[in-house]
């Protein structure tokens, strides 16, 4: 801080004023502030998954509608949980995907949207998967409940984790129900709290065992397992560019070979704030990273269960400080935390039936192809079947084909509305919210930047 005095001179005398310079960063934005950290293939990640996501989102929509379809009127009430701000239009949006999605206008001029014949078998073909992948979820949410303070968690709040861990879309209403052996719907004590819980109801010892000490030590399905102390180290890898790596090696060499409470042990002895505490936590962020599908999770989810999971308050401050088990992904207001060791470059080392499905659909994703003639509503009327049936090599496209920019999907490249002429149907919506898409919690960007400050000087 650096001090420097200013004469001001007034008719009778002068006054010596001191004034301090506060020594501050010249960026103003928290994603120029650590460019050495800077995992480009993680971000390219992100910008697919962003893109992603919105499709899935329009998928489930259409699956609540009885015939599949929906006017786009009604659409427009989605723009929140799409991300998809105005004055970008939905259907501009929608049209950069036609293997995926059609258009149409009724008689009265009415436009609607349904899938395509790829959208529709890409549709049934998900929920196949994740019937097959059930069990395993229940597993993993089984394990959260074990991790919790109280062996419960908030029912709401699990769901923001939804298609992360491959639930089930009724997950809320009926799927939590199937597994009575494992956990039940509870209601809160509070008489005024209409929220629900799950709560555990029997201990599983063989499935208190981390993905560290399975990977490490091969354990699994341990009858008599008792969660307790553990040595082992996690994982890490740091970007090519960042030489500081050398400069705290003895630092990190210590943290690593420091002891820590299992993520399912006891942690209410732990003092807040201690290395003991912290290393937990870390432990805690690993263990949830690793019951996810792409090992990746939105930040604001995992601050939700800070006090569940015995976690610090300034968890995004433990997240950049420990950048070489994760990393922090900072485009758009809702950051996202991945586990390193997981990617090999663009790509997740252990792939499962629904990354390889989301693939699939991301692969089809603002792929135009060859402009279509404009049917009319006797064109499509005599259409034959076999016009209709899904081609192979619909799905075989070209990756350099899909590269792509946000813009790209979002900015129109039509004058009109040249659509597909569908039959009337009444303009009606069910009710729809998902809560992965619908909360609206952000992390504060005041916080993040506090956060980087804290991580480098620490």
């Amino acid at each position: 801080m650096a001090n420097r005095i200013v004469s001001r001179t007034n008719c009778t005398h002068t006054v010596h004023i001191h004034i301090q310079h506060r020594s501050m960063t010249t960026s103003k934005r928290v994603q120029d502030r650590s460019q050495k950290k800077r995992v480009h293939d993680l971000e390219i990640v992100t910008e697919k998954h962003k893109i992603t996501s919105k499709i899935l989102f329009l998928f489930e929509i259409l699956k609540q509608e009885p015939e599949q379809i929906i006017p786009m009127k009604s659409l427009d009430q989605y723009r929140r949980q799409i991300n998809l701000p105005k004055p970008h239009k939905i259907s501009d949006f929608l049209r950069k995907s036609p293997k995926l999605f059609e258009l149409y206008k009724d008689q009265k001029g009415v436009l609607w949207c349904g899938m395509t014949r790829i959208g529709e078998e890409l549709v049934k073909e998900e929920e196949k998967i994740i019937e097959a992948h059930q069990d395993k979820a229940a597993e993993y949410v089984t394990k959260m409940l074990m991790m919790s303070l109280d062996k419960r968690l908030r029912l709401d709040k699990i769901a923001h984790f939804r298609r992360d861990m491959g639930l089930p879309f009724d997950f809320r209403d009926k799927w939590v129900y199937k597994y009575p052996e494992l956990f039940k719907v509870v209601q809160p004590f509070q008489p005024d709290d209409e929220s629900q819980f799950l709560e555990l109801v029997s201990w599983n010892p063989s499935w208190a065992v981390t993905e560290i000490e399975k990977k490490v030590l091969g354990a699994s399905d341990l009858t008599d397992h008792v969660p307790g102390l553990l040595y082992l180290a996690f994982p890490m890898k740091f970007p090519s560019n960042y030489k500081k790596v050398y400069r705290y090696g003895g630092q990190i060499d210590h943290f690593q070979k420091m002891e820590y409470l299992s993520p399912y042990a006891d942690a209410r002895g732990l003092k807040a704030g201690s290395k003991e505490f912290d290393k937990r936590a870390v432990a805690v962020m690993h263990e949830l990273l690793s019951f996810t599908l792409e090992k990746r999770l939105v930040t604001d989810h995992l601050t939700h269960f800070r006090r569940e999971f015995v976690m610090p308050q300034k968890l995004m401050r433990l997240l950049l400080k420990h950048f070489g088990i994760f990393y922090v992904s900072e485009r758009g207001k809702r950051f996202s935390v991945f586990l390193n060791e997981a990617y090999e470059g663009l790509d997740l080392v252990e792939k499962c039936p629904l990354v390889l499905w989301k693939e699939k659909v991301q692969r089809l994703i603002g792929y135009r192809g060859k402009k279509k003639k404009i049917e009319t509503f006797e064109d499509i009327a005599d259409m034959d079947d076999k016009d209709l049936d899904m081609d192979d090599k619909d799905l075989d496209i070209d990756d350099k084909e899909l590269d792509m920019e946000d813009k790209e999907l979002f900015d129109s490249d039509s004058d009109n509305d040249n659509v597909h002429v569908k039959p009337e149907k009444k303009e009606t919506v069910r009710g729809f919210e998902d809560d992965l898409f619908s909360d609206s919690s952000e992390m504060d960007i005041g916080v993040v930047s506090s956060a980087y400050y804290d991580a480098e000087i620490s």
